[in-house]
């Protein structure tokens, strides 16, 4: 668990180094975008793949009853959230599953709320299999993102499905108990199907009285088995995004058979043996490396939040209470430049040399926003800021 181990990337065709020159324009940035991190996985997932690759065929595989307990296990002991065997549909990932679930429960035309700013690829779930986009933007005050509720009521009544991202990317909000309470019930007035994206559920910062110790699953939060479909993965968890499995709970039977239709029209299996290790052992035996990493990204966390305020002026960090994704605030900065989104990317990228990903990305209220990914090397963190700062002078 030594996460001040810097571990070379280039040449190993990842996305977030090897991928700099297409994005940026140039590989000369830091980068801290791509939403994986630079840590070595648990040992135990390690140990887990080579034993696997020591087997010399790699032929078709079934999910093997071992991976099901693991999950079951973990959401139990981790989530208090006692789910059935039965409940699991596997998928080749989260992104895909909102894909299936916008095909499954809106027909074309129909309405699909999102919460910008978010995540990508939300939006395009929607446009792109031809469904409505409605949009429910978020609202920022006093430091805090908040959901505009009385907005959301209205944007239900012309809805069929929400895409929930909780955790939230970007924000970093973790929504309380009352929030996700709210939400449920002007989805049930309105007959709404909710898609919650708890992929980043395990990334919770310690020090959260207002919410509790634990996530709120929102599944957990309503009586009616139909309304809510959760997606989840380790990918996040232990840093394993590249082997590309996920899980959705869904436990109403009508729910999982239409989801299973969808994805058997998009052929969007996932067999590889290695997935179906590395998520075993990750549920088995990650806990101890989870903790211990939540701990190391609460202190970079926090270091970020101290620098900028002494040493980046008109940056502010807008305080993330999971994920390790930062929502920088670099409106103020750009209003004494006069400065538009594409001067701060040239900023970011020309000057400071420090590759994030530009608010803009990410929907309605990202502009003037940055996305630094903290999941590295603290080392590699304050040399990142340090540049930011430089470049200011």
């Amino acid at each position: 668990m030594d996460f001040d181990r810097i571990i070379p990337r280039d040449g190993t065709d990842s996305v977030k180094h090897d991928g700099r020159a297409e994005y940026f324009g140039t590989a000369d940035v830091l980068p801290l975008w791509v939403a994986d991190m630079d840590f070595a996985a648990p040992t135990e997932i390690t140990q887990a793949l080579l034993a696997r690759a020591a087997h010399p065929i790699y032929g078709y595989s079934r999910y093997p009853e071992a991976l099901f307990k693991a999950l079951i296990g973990w959401l139990q002991q981790r989530h208090g959230w006692a789910i059935e065997r039965d409940w699991i549909l596997l998928a080749p990932g989260v992104v895909p599953s909102l894909h299936a679930a916008v095909l499954a429960f809106a027909e074309a035309g129909e309405g699909v709320i999102v919460q910008p700013p978010v995540y990508f690829p939300f939006f395009s779930a929607v446009t792109a299999t031809g469904r409505r986009l409605i949009e429910n933007p978020l609202r920022l005050r006093e430091g805090r993102y908040e959901m505009d509720f009385e907005h959301l009521e209205q944007c239900a009544k012309d809805a069929r499905l929400l895409l929930l991202c909780s955790p939230h990317n970007p924000v970093g909000r973790v929504w309380t108990r009352e929030e996700l309470a709210q939400l449920l019930d002007i989805a049930e007035r309105h007959d709404l199907v909710v898609l919650s994206d708890e992929i980043h559920h395990d990334l919770i910062y310690p020090g959260r009285q207002h919410l509790g110790p634990k996530h709120p699953v929102l599944a957990t939060l309503t009586n009616n088995l139909s309304r809510v479909v959760t997606a989840l993965a380790p990918s996040k968890t232990f840093n394993i995004p590249g082997l590309g499995l996920s899980a959705l709970i869904v436990p109403d039977p009508a729910r999982r058979k239409a989801l299973t239709r969808a994805f058997d029209l998009l052929h969007a299996g996932n067999y590889n043996p290695f997935s179906s290790v590395a998520f075993a052992a990750g549920y088995q035996h990650g806990a101890a490396w989870l903790d211990a990493l939540m701990a190391y990204l609460a202190q970079t966390r926090d270091f970020v939040s101290q620098f900028a305020r002494q040493h980046l002026p008109g940056i502010r960090l807008i305080e993330p209470e999971g994920t390790y994704l930062l929502w920088l605030d670099c409106r103020e900065l750009c209003a004494a430049r006069d400065w538009d989104d594409a001067a701060l990317k040239r900023f970011c990228v020309e000057r400071a040399k420090v590759g994030m990903n530009p608010g803009t990305v990410f929907g309605s209220g990202g502009s003037g926003f940055m996305r630094m990914n903290i999941g590295a090397p603290k080392a590699l963190i304050e040399m990142a800021l340090q540049r930011l700062a430089a470049a200011l002078v």
